[in-house]
């Protein structure tokens, strides 16, 4: 029997997103698993990151960068123990003085309560 997803599942995810604790989102996430980012070189899909150390490395880098980069308004949607989806706000300050402030979203992939497939997407402001 899988492992359930649960909203406090969700909830822990983005509370360790929120203290940019890299370890700990790293240990919500199978060893093959992959990221799918909203921006990157290579069509449709962005940048795709494979395996925990890569996915560590792009968060570490964008923590060093966006030091105070948090996810708000957080709701959250179960399909079922494989599938979820979570819709936020991402907020954080650029080190140039600008500021990101935009919507997004996480489509989540689960096997055995681990995140195999994180798919982000979020709104362009022009």
């Amino acid at each position: 029997m899988s492992a359930q997803v649960t909203m406090a599942l969700l909830d822990a995810i983005q509370d360790a997103f929120n203290r940019q604790d890299v370890d700990a989102i790293l240990g919500f996430f199978a060893d093959d698993c992959e990221w799918l980012m909203a921006r990157g070189p290579t069509a449709p899909e962005g940048r795709r990151c494979v395996g925990k150390q890569e996915i560590g490395e792009v968060l570490q880098a964008r923590f060093e960068v966006i030091t105070d980069m948090r996810w708000e308004e957080m709701q959250h949607w179960i399909v079922d123990d494989t599938k979820a989806l979570s819709e936020w706000v991402v907020r954080g300050s650029l080190p140039d003085g600008g500021k990101i402030d935009l919507l997004g979203c996480d489509l989540w992939a689960f096997r055995d309560g681990q995140v195999v497939k994180k798919d982000t997407y979020w709104k362009t402001i022009e």
